[in-house]
């Protein structure tokens, strides 16, 4: 059978319309591709949500689109984002009889998957990285990498491109080499460039040469000041893609460095029919509109900028949209990549205590099989309706020191304060 290719990024292009229509019978009918591409079945449910301009569907729970997968929890630096600076596990990598059985997995399911290699540790410690992302590859499955870029040697790039890897995301935290060494401790800026130019010189000539490029920034007070720089050195290196996350700081000191401290009750981003609105067009962004605009967004107004509401992201996991589940290196399967881990994190002056939630093992069901249990298929059900204690936004309290609960007495994991959800914090 002739699996689908899955290739190609989700379809988002504007100027190839997608038109739903009415049957006879006053039935919606979606376009085939969308009902493909995002897993629906009969008798799926799709989320509706109104918007000022129409209806939003969201992905059913039931699709299963994508999986982060950890090869190992090891790495060569110490960053001070990183959440190993307040953990005890243990280390380890992905074993041959682990990836076989995530392989006979991946290989059940359809429509075929993006395959996240990433984690809690450095991909390219695993020497069998490049296999595994070929593999995937040969599943008809679309993949990707994240890396420090610092072991991306010419032999490592010459084995990811001719694995067929789909897009190269590479950490950059400065655009100097002090303030980069100052957030990645024990890498070089220059040598992880002279890395990623070559990768670059190494890639098939294409008009759209692949593997992509992609630069994740994670902004804090020590560093925002280079993103400018930054951007420049993306698109100097072939950058097609720039994700800027915020800091999820996991030690009291850490916290201080945060650029949301206000933003999570902010009512710029707190879309409500009571509060005062605010709506901005397209407009230049220059000296002379700098300080009116930043004065206009914290003005007290819900404020929706070029047509779309800043608040439009707020009680949303981007796991559970994006039809995820993530795959440790000695095969637990959890919801998402923190769930994985026993971590410690800081929000509004709490220490707050994340334990892990795991569904199953690779290794003795399939991933299929443990994407359709009932009490798995239910938790993404609450975490897509969200219907958890609106943490986040209220002034805290004990229930906030750990995920075991809150106040609206939810079991495990009580996911109201996560920063993911509140699109303050984003992974590529």
């Amino acid at each position: 059978m002739n699996r689908p290719i899955a290739n190609k990024e989700p379809h988002t292009d504007k100027s190839v319309p997608l038109w739903a229509e009415v049957d006879e019978n006053g039935r919606l009918q979606l376009p085939p591709e969308v009902v493909t591409q995002y897993g629906i079945e009969p008798g799926a449910r799709l989320r509706l949500e109104m918007t000022q301009h129409g209806i939003k569907l969201h992905r059913p729970i039931t699709h299963l689109a994508k999986i982060y997968l950890e090869p190992t929890n090891r790495c060569n630096i110490d960053c001070r984002t990183c959440m190993r600076q307040n953990w005890d596990v243990e280390l380890g990598m992905m074993s041959s009889e682990t990836f076989a059985a995530l392989e006979a997995s991946l290989a059940e399911l359809t429509p075929p998957v993006n395959v996240m290699f990433g984690g809690l540790g450095e991909p390219l410690l695993h020497p069998q990285t490049a296999d595994m992302i070929a593999a995937v590859k040969a599943l008809g499955f679309r993949a990707e990498m994240i890396t420090n870029g610092t072991m991306l040697t010419e032999r490592r790039s010459r084995q990811l491109i001719e694995a067929g890897l789909d897009l190269l995301w590479v950490s950059l935290d400065g655009a100097r080499p002090e303030s980069y060494a100052d957030v990645r401790l024990g890498a070089e800026l220059p040598r992880v460039l002279a890395n990623l130019r070559r990768f670059r010189r190494l890639r098939r000539p294409a008009h759209r040469p692949t593997p992509e490029i992609g630069i994740a920034f994670v902004a804090m007070e020590r560093n925002i000041a280079d993103l400018p720089e930054l951007l420049k050195i993306g698109k100097s290196v072939g950058a097609k893609h720039f994700s800027v996350s915020n800091l999820l700081p996991h030690t009291a000191e850490m916290e201080q460095e945060i650029l949301y401290k206000r933003s999570l009750n902010n009512i710029t981003y707190l879309p409500s029919s009571w509060l005062r609105r605010l709506n901005i067009p397209k407009m230049d962004f220059n000296d002379l509109t700098a300080e009116p605009l930043i004065a206009g967004f914290n003005s007290g107004y819900n404020v929706t900028f070029a047509g779309n509401n800043l608040g439009e992201v707020n009680d949303v996991c981007t796991f559970i949209e994006q039809g995820a589940m993530a795959v440790g290196w000695d095969g637990r399967v959890a919801p998402c990549p923190p769930l994985l881990y026993h971590h410690v994190g800081y929000i509004r002056g709490y220490r707050r205590e994340s334990f892990p939630h795991i569904v199953g093992h690779v290794c003795q069901q399939s991933l299929k099989t443990l994407w359709q249990t009932p009490a798995y298929e239910a938790y993404r059900d609450r975490v897509q309706r969200f219907a958890f204690a609106p943490c986040t936004f209220c002034g805290g309290c004990d229930l906030l020191e750990t995920n075991e609960t809150d106040c609206f007495w939810n079991e495990a994991p009580a996911c109201g304060s996560c920063l993911w959800a509140q699109g303050v914090i984003q992974c590529p």
